[in-house]
């Protein structure tokens, strides 16, 4: 099978990139097997080389298992790169990875991890306290919001989560468009207050299997396929390439 070439489209030379990923691999070490044998290594990403810009909105296409989630928590500094670097050109920047409860403690509840993950994202207490009733009633979790997240469904922790990350205003947002949970009302609440995020001036990155939403959201886009970026740039170019290619690496 023949690689596909990257249809790159370089971001302007006057902006400044405040994230840089440089010859990143990260790779998965399973333990032995019942048998004990020594099971094969599995790189998520490698030769990685990505720029991420002020306020632009990224969108990353690709199938199941092609690396994305692994990029974005890279990004969101739970993984460290097991080889190459990434590099933060702008001092304290709070990424918010929009995942099932990425980081709640379970046995605290709906407002007390709503106050420590602001903490944790640069707020300050008396900030995310005047918060709460904000994020209380946009989650809609009701009196559950006062009760431990170990007793939440996984949709109700990603009401919180989308709550607390709508309210917190993070440098850079990232999104996982299959995420969506709730009902109906809230479905259409979070995707209303996630357009404002981007036609707003935060950077935003969406993870997505759907070329016409990266084509709808995004300013810059990026294929990646088996831990590496096969097209970049202009989201219709990309997304089209997708389209075109994505069949060859089915099996």
């Amino acid at each position: 099978m023949s690689e596909q070439q990257p249809d790159t489209n370089a971001a302007p030379a006057t902006q400044t990139p405040i994230i840089s990923i440089r010859n990143a691999g990260i790779c998965y070490r399973p333990l032995r097997n019942l048998f004990n044998r020594k099971m094969k290594e599995v790189w998520a990403l490698r030769n990685l080389n990505l720029d991420l810009y002020e306020g632009e909105k990224l969108g990353i296409l690709g199938r199941n298992g092609c690396g994305k989630s692994t990029l974005t928590r890279l990004i969101a500094q739970i993984y460290a790169p097991d080889e190459g670097t990434i590099t933060y050109h702008k001092k304290d920047i709070h990424v918010e990875l929009l995942s099932l409860g990425i980081g709640f403690e379970s046995n605290l509840s709906g407002r007390e991890n709503a106050i420590l993950s602001g903490m944790l994202m640069g707020k300050s207490r008396k900030y995310m306290i005047s918060r709460l009733e904000k994020i209380r009633e946009f989650s809609g979790l009701g009196d559950f919001f006062d009760l431990p997240v170990y007793s939440y469904s996984s949709g109700m922790a990603m009401r919180l989560g989308f709550s607390v990350a709508i309210e917190t205003a993070p440098d850079i947002l990232i999104v996982d468009e299959v995420l969506g949970v709730g009902d109906q009302v809230f479905m259409e609440k979070s995707s209303k207050a996630l357009k404002g995020k981007f036609q707003g001036n935060r950077t935003v990155i969406l993870i997505s299997h759907s070329p016409h939403k990266i084509k709808e959201l995004c300013t810059r886009a990026i294929w990646l396929e088996r831990g590496a970026i096969l097209a970049e740039g202009d989201p219709g170019k990309v997304s089209d390439h997708y389209l075109q290619n994505v069949h060859l690496y089915a099996h």
